[in-house]
């Protein structure tokens, strides 16, 4: 049942981005979001684990960056619009995946191989008019980590009030069966009485999120985003996992040179 209503959603996402219900405009709320020229910062990520006996990771992130009219780099998240007319985009993209564990980060990962971190590399598709955003995404992990790709679709409108932006999104990504193994399968060999060997089948995730943004700190920009993550029954029925949902928090300061 779940995984109906996703494959639902993912479509209703992508037909709206062929669907010509927005204005013409690109929309000035979003154009101030995202100002051009170089730039630096910090950024701070805390991401709610699904996995038993790991509450949470942290992710530090120093920025330094650049944002031009086609190329955007911020820290390790590249991308470069290959494409962009009449208000859709093709994006060449690039960017780590924050994903894994160790057998010191909780007791049901002793004697299991690590899981790594990656990054991923894909192309996106997006379509803003009038404040709109609809995007479309295809990763797939280069360092073959997991062999495992993604595919993601994303509905958001950003709105102004005052010196405040803030942002409403939802958003659904499939994760094939080599992603979901990797990071939430037990191999064989790692199986015991309490971890059970498991293989996984692909995934469906939904996210919503929000997101606040503000010019009006320390001469340099803002932006607070919170999202919550209801995960496919393929991952919760892991014995590594403990609950279907999640939450993260990434907060951003960047200024201008």
């Amino acid at each position: 049942m779940y995984k109906n209503i996703s494959l639902f959603t993912f479509g209703t996402l992508a037909l709206c981005l062929t669907t010509p219900v927005l204005a013409d405009d690109r929309g000035e709320v979003r154009q101030r979001l995202e100002p051009k020229g170089f730039l630096y910062g910090f950024g701070l990520g805390v991401k709610q684990e699904l996995y038993k006996g790991y509450d949470r990771r942290v992710i530090p992130l120093p920025i330094l960056g650049y944002r031009g009219d086609r190329l955007s780099v911020l820290g390790p998240f590249v991308s470069y619009d290959v494409l962009n007319q009449d208000g859709i985009k093709l994006s060449a993209q690039a960017s780590p995946r924050f994903q894994g564990f160790d057998s010191s980060d909780s007791d049901v990962f002793i004697g299991m191989d690590e899981r790594d971190f990656s990054f991923d590399a894909g192309l996106g598709v997006k379509y803003e008019r009038n404040d709109w955003n609809v995007g479309l995404s295809s990763m797939f992990d280069v360092l073959n980590k997991s062999n495992g790709y993604e595919l993601k679709a994303s509905l958001g409108r950003a709105f102004k009030s005052g010196p405040i932006f803030y942002e409403p999104t939802i958003s659904v990504s499939y994760l094939d069966a080599n992603h979901v193994n990797y990071y939430y399968g037990v191999r064989d060999y790692e199986a015991t009485t309490l971890r059970p060997a498991y293989k996984a089948d692909s995934a469906l995730n939904t996210t919503i999120g929000f997101s606040v943004a503000t010019p009006i700190f320390f001469d340099g920009f803002t932006r607070l985003s919170v999202d919550y993550t209801l995960s496919d029954s393929s991952i919760t029925d892991s014995p590594l996992v403990d609950t279907d949902n999640s939450l993260s928090l990434r907060l951003l300061f960047s200024r201008f040179f």
